[in-house]
């Protein structure tokens, strides 16, 4: 399976526009709303994702290299999830490559577990849904 997706824009325009929480309900399935979203993308921007099944949680940019990687962790109940995005230039568009790692304490240890092993099928159709935005917004 093919972990990565193609953006056809510049790498710059897929970064910024992954990497900010305020896009993120345009583009991620999971997600109905965010909240408290604290700045500008940076590393410590903190923001709450309201997500479709009502859980919310807190989530923080932990790493910002732009326009390379970007890493952000959420935390709820025990749950902690670590999301990465690895951006190559590839000609006029780029690569996006997702890393997921969702892990738990005590009795969410199963939950997370379960959720680990299929997050990344739910993170490639999202970040194909984002190239399709920003390929058609670029037309």
């Amino acid at each position: 399976m093919n972990r990565q997706v193609r953006f056809d824009v510049p790498v710059e325009v897929v970064f910024d526009y992954l990497v900010d929480p305020n896009r993120r309900p345009e583009w991620q399935s999971s997600l109905r709303k965010v909240e408290s979203v604290e700045g500008q993308p940076r590393v410590g921007q903190r923001w709450v994702d309201v997500t479709v099944p009502g859980l919310r949680p807190r989530m923080e940019t932990t790493f910002l290299d732009r326009p390379r990687t970007w890493t952000e962790v959420g935390t709820w109940r025990g749950v902690h999830a670590v999301l990465t995005l690895d951006f190559t230039e590839e000609g006029d568009g780029c690569q996006v490559r997702p890393t997921f790692r969702v892990t738990g304490r005590g009795a969410m240890r199963p939950l997370a577990y379960a959720v680990d092993r299929v997050a990344v099928f739910g993170v490639l159709p999202d970040l194909r849904k984002a190239a399709r935005l920003l390929a058609a917004r670029s037309h």
